[in-house]
């Protein structure tokens, strides 16, 4: 008799659960209405830099690897209306880009730093900083 009212009482709750309906996702391609906006990762510490961008709460990739003295141009695209910058992948579609950090390799995530992407400069066709090891950690200007 328990039991029969178990399912009872879970019947009436599972009216309340709501379904997920999937939608199909549009994914923007190319360059059409976005600028190129290159970014340059200068190393003046003496150890190698792994450079990776979040692209969305669940997905990252690496994008750079900069050795010590040496620099690495990431091609960035801006959405001047939205304020979003992207990343191409390999098949064109824009990735937009939640983070991007630096950190020393072999320990890139403990050592971490963000690299700020700043959008008002996105007017001025270019963004660069420099990154050194400070303190076991990494410090980008």
């Amino acid at each position: 008799m328990k039991i029969g009212y178990v399912l009872l009482v879970m019947l009436a709750f599972a009216s309340l659960a709501n379904a997920v309906e999937l939608h199909h996702v549009v994914v923007r391609k190319g360059t059409e209405g976005l600028d190129m906006v290159p970014l340059t990762i200068s190393n003046a510490g003496n150890d190698t830099l792994a450079c990776n961008a979040d692209f969305a709460h669940w997905y990252s990739a690496a994008v750079a690897t900069v050795a010590p003295g040496k620099s690495a141009r990431l091609e960035l695209w801006f959405d001047a209306k939205t304020g979003t910058f992207t990343i191409l992948n390999d098949k064109r579609e824009n990735l937009p880009v939640e983070r991007l950090w630096c950190g020393l390799s072999g320990r890139a995530f403990a050592t971490r730093t963000q690299i700020a992407l700043d959008r008002a400069g996105a007017g001025k066709g270019s963004l660069a900083v420099s990154c050194a090891a400070a303190h076991d950690s990494l410090l980008c200007q």
